[in-house]
């Protein structure tokens, strides 16, 4: 879902803090679980700097299951921290609070009358709902789903009814354990609700149509639509369940996965007139020992989460696996006796918090049904695909590209030259068929590339270059079916300066009339060269944005997501290989913020930017000097987002960043 209208609101969502009996001692023997009382009120400290309607926790709310003689002191331990809240706290009970689901082959002991009694002793009723003016908001205990008790018939009778009489109200779901982690006909496993209970639940969900369902208990990050209803799993604030670290080709980390504090954090969920948007804030693990006091918040940009961002000019080219599902090992810890298939959607969060939208992407993922879905779903959401394909479809894709038109907003065709104008009609037949937009690229087979001091580069490359400006208006001069085509993509090679291409191709765009789209290549010719310096990186990057932002009929796509550490190419991206962020993710997303929503004009020579009030945007580069520093002037460090209001500190800091100066008087 989109979203329009006004903020109305904010609220915070927060699982699994996991607090234990005392301040540093944990009954799990990972070293991470001993800081969940840190980490939590580190939180909690965070939540109190901003201005919340109400905060829903999801459960998981100590660690000492309720068997345990320490679960008491652990509850107390949370109740004395959550007390410091400024805003009003809701409860979902989760399986350490009230015992696990019901399943014989764990030994943690099951949800129970007697654990229900002791929960409700300390932390009030275990199902209930709230309202918030016109919103409502159910909280659902998981745990007694298939369980027997009547407890659960009662929750049953209930929620229907509940859900029932809703009608009409902007509803959202809140519960610990998810129905299903990546797939609602998923086999059972620790991470999720058993049938029938969960055909029932899913059902009901359908049926009712709230706006979303917030879960917790896998301590990572999921998202999906259950028919119209967007559904989160959250990360914890403790610690991450370490047997999803299968996902990542490169080392698990710190305590083998378990204690990877970018994985670590909350939501901010900000909710408008139509649709809301579900921010994660990575709290990274950090720490606030007892009687310490966080200091106020530095003045920052606000970044734009993908809902948000009105930038559709700006792409990612998505070489890695961005739906991926993986077979995850049983640990023989929550699950022994069967792998669990678990899609990977931390690539989904990356772009979420850098305010990207558009995803270039092959048309075999189109093709696949599985990854299709996901398309589907990401577009629900504002997501724009630029699909490519080499040669004029033909079979299976061609087939799918006629049946799911409307899941592309461009198909961008890569054609040998040779073959351009046989090629340009059956273009023009499948844009009749189709009415797609359409980008037209070609691959080189004569790159200088490949041969250089006397060594042969095995490599494709694809893209025109911007010195073929003569020979493309020619070709679509004589051409009967130049309309067909939309666009041109141009590749912009290492070497080349993005601001200089980003002017080229805007004078090209301009003479014959169609779009051009660069596809910023961090890489030499030579795949044996290495670029693996993140800040010249994330400069390049940086520049490409902001020359781009000046130009109206240029797009531009990057071409590396995540970093490329093996093979051919080596080089560092925008987040690592774990798809956490990295400098390059931050320059991105602050200057999403920083851009987004207003109409600029590139200057002739510089990489600056004029807005049409007159204020200014100057990009500064390894190797820049300061600018003169009119009052009202000041600089964003690109990497925290960080606002100064004095150029103390300018000369020395470290590029790229941004100095935005006011219009003169």
């Amino acid at each position: 879902m989109t979203i329009s209208g006004k903020h109305l609101l904010t609220f915070a969502v927060i699982a699994d803090t996991h607090m234990n009996q005392s301040e540093d001692y944990s009954s799990s023997p990972y070293p991470a679980n001993a800081l969940a009382n840190a980490r939590t009120r580190r939180v909690v400290a965070e939540l109190n700097q901003r201005d919340l309607a109400f905060i829903v926790h999801l459960g998981d709310l100590v660690n000492p299951v309720p068997e345990l003689p320490t679960y008491e002191d652990a509850a107390n331990h949370f109740k004395h921290q959550m007390a410091a809240l400024k805003a009003p706290l809701y409860l979902v009970p989760g399986n350490h609070d009230v015992g696990d689901k019901p399943v014989s082959w764990m030994p943690a002991g099951r949800v129970n009358d007697d654990h229900l009694a002791l929960y409700e002793s300390h932390f009030g009723r275990h199902y209930f709902t709230f309202d918030h003016g016109d919103l409502h908001f159910v909280i659902v205990n998981a745990q007694i789903v298939n369980s027997g008790l009547a407890a659960e018939a009662a929750q049953r009778d209930w929620l229907e009814a509940d859900l029932e009489a809703s009608a009409g109200k902007r509803t959202f779901i809140c519960i610990h354990y998810p129905p299903f982690v990546s797939n609602r006909d998923e086999r059972s496993s620790y991470d999720n609700i058993d049938e029938p209970g969960r055909t029932w639940l899913v059902e009901l969900i359908e049926k009712h149509k709230p706006e979303a369902m917030f879960c917790g208990h896998v301590h990572n990050f999921w998202y999906d639509r259950l028919g119209q209803t967007e559904t989160y799993i959250l990360p914890s604030t403790a610690f991450v369940r370490h047997d999803y670290a299968e996902f990542y080709r490169i080392g698990p980390g710190d305590q083998h996965g378990r204690n990877d504090g970018a994985k670590l954090g909350y939501f901010i969920v900000r909710l408008y007139e139509h649709g809301h948007v579900a921010e994660n804030f990575r709290s990274y693990g950090r720490l606030l020992a007892q009687g310490e006091t966080l200091p106020p918040p530095a003045q920052a940009v606000r970044r734009l989460h993908s809902k948000e961002a009105g930038i559709d000019w700006l792409g990612l080219d998505m070489r890695q696996p961005w739906a991926e599902e993986l077979e995850i090992t049983p640990s023989g810890a929550v699950d022994e006796f069967e792998r669990k298939l678990a899609r990977n959607d931390y690539p989904v969060l990356a772009l979420w918090e850098m305010g990207l939208r558009r995803l270039r992407i092959p048309v075999q993922d189109l093709v696949n049904p599985r990854i299709r879905r996901r398309i589907t779903v990401l577009q629900a959401a504002g997501h724009l695909f630029q699909v490519h394909c080499y040669g004029v479809p033909q079979g299976e894709d061609a087939l799918a590209l006629r049946a799911h038109a409307g899941l592309v907003d461009v198909l961008e065709v890569v054609i040998g030259w040779d073959d351009a104008a046989d090629a340009l009609r059956g273009i023009a037949q499948l844009k009749r068929e189709t009415g797609l937009q359409i980008y037209l690229s070609r691959v080189n087979r004569r790159h200088a590339g490949k041969h250089e001091g006397g060594r042969y580069n095995h490599l494709i490359s694809h893209g025109f270059t911007l010195n073929e400006a003569d020979e493309l208006a020619d070709f679509f001069a004589a051409s009967p079916d130049c309309d067909a085509v939309d666009g041109l993509m141009f590749a912009v090679a290492r070497d080349v300066a993005p601001a200089l291409a980003v002017r080229a191709a805007a004078e090209i765009a301009r003479r014959i009339a169609k779009t051009a789209c660069l596809y910023i290549k961090s890489t030499s010719a030579s795949p044996a060269e290495s670029f693996e310096d993140d800040r010249a990186n994330a400069a390049r990057v940086a520049e490409a944005i902001v020359a781009a932002a000046g130009k109206p009929d240029v797009k531009i796509i990057l071409d590396t997501f995540a970093d490329s550490d093996r093979g051919y190419f080596v080089r560092t991206g925008l987040v690592d290989r774990r798809y956490n962020p990295k400098l390059g993710s931050h320059v991105v997303g602050n200057l999403i913020a920083l851009l987004d929503g207003a109409r600029w004009v590139l200057a002739e020579e510089s990489v600056a930017l004029t807005g049409i009030s007159g204020d200014r945007l100057i990009l500064l580069l390894p190797g820049d000097g300061v600018p003169a520093w009119p009052v009202g002037a000041h600089w964003v460090d690109l990497a925290t987002g960080a606002i100064h209001r004095k150029a103390d500190g300018l000369a020395a800091a470290p590029r790229p960043l941004i100095v935005k100066l006011p219009a003169p008087a």
